[in-house]
């Protein structure tokens, strides 16, 4: 028996031909943040309809390079598959995976970090996608929305600036090749089917350094520092000084960066979050890391060979 769904969702859903007709059950899934994600069962089989909520264009989502990088993330087996694509309706449909989502407890989990590694290789060995993510562009593209509309900032955030611009020219000095990225690889991200990791949710996605995506991972799951540090050894095959601390400096980049995420949230989506608390929180993080005794170290660290 289908499920009762409000007129507008269900008028929506049956737009979609991969979800339209009878009998059809529709369960919404926890997660998204700047959209809407419902289980759909119907006679074309189970997928995951993803609906878009508006407000993405100040957050620098572009939704068609959402869909095409999740079609080349499936290529290679990282993500799930890409369904159908409506943009005149703002919905993307992919696979369902029947699999366990993540916590930051599981992903710091005994076993998991290496499996997550895999994870990470298999889908920054994907086709390059067609666009780039900098945590820098996107801190300064952010900055300029929350300056020039009003929105609240965190009290003393533009004095830490200083501290950002430095981990951008240590990085700098050893430019690294980038690779298809999700970049927003927090716990829920992440669905074990039992056999491998899939990664899901490619709002964010475009090539980027690896370190990015394992510095983020840290940052966003709350791994200790040896956590992040066996993450980057297995991503790499061997312990490598210089790529721990790039890690580490563009986790703490991610937090200052994201912290303006939350600021915009806070004041723009119509959804029922504590985007505040979220950005004190990266901003906590990012302030706790730009003062801490081994700062200094991670940059000096970074431009060095090991």
């Amino acid at each position: 028996m289908a499920d009762k769904l409000p007129g507008d969702l269900a008028a929506l859903l049956d737009l979609v031909p991969s979800l339209a007709g009878a009998p059809r059950r529709v369960q919404q899934l926890d997660g998204g943040l700047t959209n809407r994600n419902y289980k759909v069962t119907g006679p074309a089989g189970t997928f995951v309809a993803r609906v878009f909520t508006a407000g993405g264009e100040l957050l620098a989502i572009n939704r068609d390079n959402e869909y095409r990088n999740t079609a080349a993330a499936a290529a290679v087996g990282a993500g799930p598959p890409v369904i159908e694509y409506r943009p005149e309706a703002g919905v993307l449909v992919i696979g369902y995976i029947d699999g366990r989502t993540f916590t930051n407890a599981d992903v710091a989990a005994a076993g998991n970090l290496p499996r997550i590694a895999r994870a990470c290789r298999r889908l920054h060995g994907a086709a390059p996608f067609g666009n780039n993510f900098d945590i820098f562009d996107i801190q300064g593209a952010y900055f300029d929305v929350v300056r020039t509309r009003g929105f609240r900032l965190p009290a003393g955030y533009t004095s830490l600036m200083p501290r950002f611009d430095e981990i951008r020219r240590a990085l700098a000095a050893r430019p690294a090749d980038v690779v298809p990225c999700n970049n927003d690889l927090l716990a829920g991200n992440f669905i074990d089917d039992g056999d491998r990791i899939w990664i899901i949710d490619y709002e964010y996605s475009g090539n980027n350094d690896p370190c990015f995506e394992l510095g983020n991972i840290w940052s966003e799951c709350g791994l200790s520092a040896g956590g992040l540090a066996e993450l980057v050894t297995e991503y790499y095959g061997r312990r490598l000084r210089n790529k721990i601390a790039r890690a580490r400096l563009l986790g703490l980049a991610a937090k200052y960066g994201w912290t303006l995420w939350g600021c915009i949230q806070a004041s723009t989506s119509p959804l029922d979050a504590d985007f505040w608390s979220w950005a004190m929180e990266r901003y906590e993080g990012a302030a706790a890391g730009f003062a801490g005794p081994d700062f200094s170290r991670l940059l000096d660290d970074v431009q060095r060979d090991d």
